[in-house]
This record gives C-alpha cells, sequence and structure tokens, in this order.
C-alpha cells in the first residue's frame, strides 16, 4: 500500500507547510481549514486506526483531502468544506394570479406587511375559487419579486423649499457592523452609548448616556433636541473626559448615531457597533445606568431640565463626578470607577500601590465593640 504524505506538495517539507498556513489567515473559512490540517498532520504522524478513534475521520476521508490540495496546486484554501446549497430548487406551485394579486397590492401600498395584505387576499381567494395560501407563503412571495425587482425599493418623499417640488429619495442599506460575541477584555474597550427622550409638560428634553461595561465609568449630557451634530457633541465631550481612550462603542440604531456621529468616530477610529433592530437586550448596562440616573437625578431636577438646559448641565457634572469617584460599584469590588480604572492601571504598568501604607480596615472598627 502506498502512503501519501502531504510534505509533499512543499519541496521545503512540513515547515514550509506549516508557514503556509498564514496566507489563509483571512478565510472566511479559516478554523475548519486550520481543523483540517490538524488532521492531516495526525494522520501522518499516528496513523489511520488513531485518526478514526480520535477524530472519527476515515482514510478515504485523509486521502479526498489531500487530493483537493493536489489538485488546486498546493492551496491550502481548497480545505475548505463546499456549499451546500442545492443546485436546483423547487419552484413554487402558487397560483400566478395570487402573485399579481401581492404585487399589485405591494404596488398600492408600499411597505406594507404580510398580516396586512393576509385577510384581503383570503377574500379575493375565496370569490375566485382558489386555494388559499399562508402568511409565511405570502412572505415568500414578496421575498421573490424584491428579488427579480418587481417591488419598489424603500423610499421617502423629501421637500426642497428651494424648489417647492417632493422629491423622491432612495434610501441605501447601510451595512452594520454588529457586537454578537465581542467581550470587553479592559477599562474603555466597550462603551454603550443611548440617548433618552424625555417629556416635560410637554416640551421634549433628551439625555445622551455612555457607561464603560468593564470599569463602569458613566458619562451623560442633556440637549434641546436630537440629531446625529449633537451626538457628535457629545461624543467629542466624552472622549475629553474619559480618562482612557476608548476602543469599542455600541448604540442601536437611531438617527442620531448616523451621519455627523458616525463620520466622527470612524475618524477617531473607534469600532462602532449596532445593535439588532428590535433588540433593547443588547444595551442591558446603558439600559440600567439610564434607570439609575432616572431615579436618582433627573426626577429630581425635572423643572430645571425644562427651563434651563445649561443649569441642568452643571448640576449633572456634579452628579456624574460623585458617581464616578464616590459612589460604590459591586460589579468591581465595591468601589468607584475611577479607583478601579487607577488600580488596574496600576497593577498593568506593575506600579507600587499608594494604598500599600494604609492600614486594614478591620482595625477601623473594635473587636469588642
Amino acid at each position: 500500500m502506498r502512503q501519501i504524505y502531504i510534505q509533499s506538495f512543499f519541496k521545503s517539507g512540513y515547515n514550509r507547510f506549516m508557514n503556509y498556513i498564514y496566507n489563509i489567515s483571512s478565510h472566511p473559512q479559516r478554523k475548519v481549514i486550520e481543523k483540517r490540517l490538524e488532521i492531516i498532520k495526525f494522520f501522518d504522524e499516528f496513523g489511520e486506526k488513531a485518526t478514526k478513534i480520535a477524530f472519527n475521520k476515515s482514510r478515504s476521508v485523509i486521502y479526498l483531502w489531500k487530493q483537493k490540495i493536489k489538485n488546486l496546486g498546493g492551496k491550502l484554501s481548497a480545505l475548505a468544506p463546499e456549499t451546500t446549497r442545492p443546485k436546483s430548487f423547487r419552484e413554487s406551485k402558487v397560483d400566478h394570479q395570487i402573485k399579481d394579486y401581492v404585487e399589485k397590492y405591494r404596488n398600492k401600498h408600499p411597505g406594507v406587511s404580510k398580516e396586512t395584505i393576509y385577510p384581503e387576499l383570503k377574500e379575493y381567494c375565496l370569490q375566485n375559487n382558489l386555494p388559499i395560501i399562508s402568511e409565511s407563503t405570502i412572505g415568500r412571495i414578496i421575498g421573490e419579486l424584491k428579488s427579480k425587482g418587481k417591488l419598489p425599493q424603500h423610499q421617502r418623499l423629501s421637500y426642497y423649499a428651494r424648489t417647492g417640488k417632493l422629491v423622491v429619495r432612495y434610501r441605501k442599506k447601510i451595512k452594520k457592523l454588529r457586537r454578537k460575541d465581542y467581550q470587553p477584555k479592559e477599562v474603555g474597550d466597550l462603551l454603550q452609548i443611548d440617548a433618552i427622550e424625555l417629556f416635560i409638560d410637554g416640551i421634549r428634553r433628551y439625555l445622551i448616556t455612555a457607561i464603560d461595561i468593564y470599569g463602569k465609568f458613566a458619562f451623560a449630557y442633556a440637549y434641546k433636541s436630537l440629531s446625529s451634530a449633537l451626538a457628535k457633541d457629545f461624543m467629542e465631550k466624552l472622549i475629553k473626559v474619559a480618562p482612557f481612550p476608548i476602543a469599542h462603542i455600541q448604540t442601536d440604531n437611531g438617527k442620531e448615531f448616523h451621519k455627523y456621529f458616525a463620520a466622527y468616530v470612524n475618524s477617531q477610529s473607534i469600532i462602532h457597533f449596532y445593535n439588532y433592530p428590535k433588540c433593547p437586550k443588547m444595551n442591558t448596562f446603558i439600559e440600567n445606568f439610564n434607570g439609575l440616573i432616572q431615579r436618582q437625578f433627573v426626577d429630581w431636577h425635572y423643572q430645571e431640565l425644562k427651563d434651563d438646559v445649561d443649569s441642568f448641565n452643571v448640576d449633572l457634572i456634579e452628579y456624574l463626578l460623585w458617581y464616578n469617584t464616590k459612589k460604590q460599584h459591586s460589579a468591581i469590588g465595591k468601589i468607584p470607577p475611577l479607583r478601579y480604572y487607577v488600580n488596574t492601571l496600576i497593577k498593568k504598568l506593575n506600579l507600587p500601590s499608594p494604598l500599600a501604607t494604609q492600614k486594614s480596615n478591620m482595625l477601623w472598627t473594635s473587636a469588642y465593640s
């Protein structure tokens, strides 16, 4: 039996093969490729039986992987799993009259949901002796019509005062970066930002808030209106007052966190994560802080927020100074956020702690009292 070793694909042997791995660092299936390389190496070193026990992979599978690499001229991308997408699809058996009805309905009422279409479509089917389809099938028909370009794109009308005309503008779909499973590893690694809308005697006021997930440092500022320019102003203030560099931020999909805000964040080399739509649980830390600042400060300064926003912000800064320098936080060891940041900085730089000469707290209370 002739053994086929993967070293034969590389003139300098296995070491050059391992260095070649770095050429796949940007491949979307990188982890799978590296896992298969590990199995091939194990097979060459320990044989068929051990590979079967350790990885449940037969000799024929290993030989198939090696053959793919050989046929592709030694490129490791050959180990990437092939798509499981079927080459042919089952054609829809929905009556063309129903599809025509859905298309006409959506063109007449752009953007309506499948739930809205269903009752009237059901009535149409009963009148014309057509089979009644489900809401899910209506949704699939809408998706099919969109892919074929038979439905209008998402658009809105804009009024231009200079010309006095209404102009149709099509919205461009923005590709947004999601946080997914990313977890902060140090202070300043990830801050959550949110905007609160407050109604006071029919007058609107807005409060933009931010909190560091890891170290609990928080900041907030009030505004009379809300826009991406004012959100940018908030971000500029946040960067100035934060005692640490900001690496990532996380916001919802509000309009205030686009345009000028997004451009400024990008210019500061800060990575911007967006929440998934209608998923406030992704912003739990800032939502908790919003509730806290509402109960402890905003509810006691409503009139001031309504009449004099500048005066409100002065008092708000005083509250935030207490919050960040005095208030104990159980999540970081019952110390204030700034003390926690200083402690982590001292530990990171391996400096002597200024608290080393302090007496133990146990000495403050007599054991016999």
